[in-house]
């Protein structure tokens, strides 16, 4: 039988009567919402060293040094950093020895009478799980979405009662970790969109699965990471940025998936509206198109991964089945101008009136979500499997009720046809590549970009045998 769940007030009270763990809750923007449940639960004097609130921004600049934005990561760090040592200096020779130590801090902007935007916060704990070891850490960024801000405080404060319970006690099983971060919670109150575990005790763990696990949970709708591997929240890459975003399987990336993804951008870069500015580039992946044989394959996932950092690609994983829900989410965090490179066949698709029957507003509310924020699509041709007929964005067959909407968007600027494309990568498909890898036949590498090939070879990746 799975065990039973605990609530908030279960989880402080077990941390309280466990006289091993000792430690700092150092909160800033939403009161001491975490360090409440110890209190009100009873026991805390075998639990906290200290609880601080420095709300006056000169007194945290005091204690914790300068910031250029008190609700950051960069904050959340010094402030972990400056308690961590502190609690060491006083604490590790009366108690070192038989103490675990830990210390939990946040750094959050919630609702108030004069901030009426979505609240967000950065929340971390460092901690101990034997005496005097080297610590290990995890850091999550949130959403609250609660509409209230007594409910964002009550939210928060229950998430950081999750977190130290998780890192205290599950810290051996990192996705039950994350699953718990919700245990009192639901999505519609809070998001977690960016998770990092560091240190011994998560020595091997790879931060990129775990991404996939905030998704996979459905801790949040997306998240992501930079070609190096490290986590970071949308907002911060996307924020007043124009961004292309090339949606696929990249299983593997081919020269044709790469070849639509740099002349769209080439086109993308001469848009008016960009005015010169350098846009963020992103490849997605939904969950969808992460399963293999109706399963999601963690290592089939890292191997599409390697290669798209190979390419130094920023990665985008998503939960969005339909392209407009995509650019709803990317138009939360900027209000430039949104590309998406795709191939004929996928612009049928996404033009397919059965794929919208569940919306009221059908087809032209997708595409009015989709192209409503100056969203513009790029289209590369086609080589179809079965007939060798190379389909365009002028010879591609639209549905006769459909061609004068399809002609009013591309007389708009809001499709536009890839010009500058290779000839010789069309009628290219990955499934058919991933075949003759797993077989071993050398004809697959004239299909793939030569570092891919390297790489797929030197770390025998995709079943490469």
């Amino acid at each position: 039988m799975p065990e039973e769940k605990l609530h908030a007030g279960q989880k402080a009270l077990r941390i309280n009567l466990d006289a091993h763990k000792y430690g700092t809750f150092a909160e800033i923007g939403a009161g001491q919402e975490t360090a409440r449940w110890f209190f009100r639960v009873g026991g805390a004097s075998g639990t906290v060293a200290k609880t601080i609130s420095a709300y006056d921004m000169t007194v945290s600049d005091a204690i914790y040094g300068p910031a250029a934005r008190y609700v950051s990561r960069q904050r959340l760090q010094a402030m972990i950093d400056y308690e961590w040592n502190l609690l060491l200096e006083r604490l590790d020779k009366p108690r070192g020895g038989q103490s675990t130590f830990f210390v939990f801090a946040n750094t959050v902007a919630t609702r108030s009478f004069t901030r009426h935007e979505e609240g967000h916060g950065w929340l971390g704990v460092r901690f101990q799980t034997q005496p005097q070891e080297a610590p290990s850490e995890i850091i999550i960024h949130v959403r609250m979405l609660d509409t209230e801000h007594l409910r964002e405080q009550e939210a928060l404060g229950i998430m950081g009662v999750n977190l130290i319970h998780g890192a205290l006690y599950l810290h051996s099983d990192p996705a039950r970790l994350i699953s718990s971060l919700l245990d009192d919670l639901t999505s519609a109150r809070i998001e977690v969109d960016m998770i990092k575990f560091s240190g011994p005790r998560f020595a091997g763990l790879d931060n990129r699965l775990m991404a996939l696990q905030l998704v996979e949970q459905n801790l949040t709708e997306a998240a992501m990471f930079t070609a190096k591997g490290e986590a970071v929240i949308p907002s911060e890459v996307l924020y007043k940025k124009p961004v292309l975003v090339e949606r696929g399987s990249f299983r593997p990336i081919t020269n044709v998936t790469l070849d639509l993804l740099e002349r769209a951008l080439e086109q993308f870069q001469r848009e008016p509206q960009l005015q010169g500015e350098p846009p963020v580039v992103l490849t997605e992946m939904t969950l969808r198109q992460l399963l293999v044989d109706e399963r999601l394959d963690h290592r089939d996932f890292l191997d599409r991964v390697d290669t798209l950092s190979a390419l130094g690609k920023t990665v985008l994983i998503s939960s969005f089945r339909r392209y407009h829900r995509l650019v709803g989410y990317l138009s939360r965090h900027t209000q430039k101008m949104i590309g998406l490179p795709l191939g004929c066949t996928r612009l049928r698709e996404v033009l397919d009136e059965k794929f919208y029957t569940d919306l009221p507003g059908g087809l032209l509310e997708s595409l009015g979500t989709l192209f409503k924020n100056g969203a513009k699509v790029y289209v590369y041709p086609t080589r179809e499997k079965a007939t060798g007929r190379v389909f365009t964005l002028e010879t591609l067959d639209i549905a006769p009720n459909l061609r004068h909407l399809f002609a009013h968007l591309v007389e708009n600027g809001c499709i536009e046809a890839i010009r500058k494309y290779n000839p010789d990568y069309l009628g290219t498909y990955s499934q058919d590549v991933l075949i003759k890898i797993k077989a071993g036949e050398a004809s697959w590498e004239k299909f793939v970009p030569p570092p891919i090939v390297e790489l797929i070879k030197k770390k025998k990746l995709f079943g490469h045998p």
